[in-house]
């Protein structure tokens, strides 16, 4: 178990808990849909409260939206790694940006079928 321990050094946590919230930042000051559902969530937790009585129920519509959070985030990532490769039209960048936007719009359907099934 101290060979687990000593391998992860406490400077390592630190520098990765920044670069986390540095990207969390950039997040949220820069990209408009990740603003945009930063609100969603916000607004469906306060609306999770009011619209069910039960824990796992909220769980779920308020964990369906931080879903879509994380997909957004991962969408961002790939779009900035294919951008840094070149800003030239070509059919791989396109996929690679279509299937990121594809994830982004599968998890906003998963989170509203949620919403649909929990509250109907």
């Amino acid at each position: 178990m101290n060979h687990i321990i000593s391998l992860i050094s406490p400077g390592q946590l630190i520098r990765a808990f920044s670069n986390s919230l540095a990207g969390l930042k950039h997040a949220i000051t820069s990209e408009r849909a990740f603003q945009q559902e930063v609100v969603l969530l916000l607004v469906g937790s306060a609306a999770a409260f009011v619209l069910s009585e039960v824990a796992v129920e909220r769980a779920l519509m308020i964990g369906s939206l931080a879903l879509v959070l994380i997909v957004e985030l991962l969408n961002s990532a790939v779009e900035s790694a294919v951008d840094r490769v070149g800003t030239e039209q070509h059919p791989l960048s396109k996929i690679a940006k279509d299937l990121g936007s594809a994830a982004v719009l599968i998890s906003l359907a998963t989170a509203a079928a949620i919403w649909i099934i929990i509250l109907i």
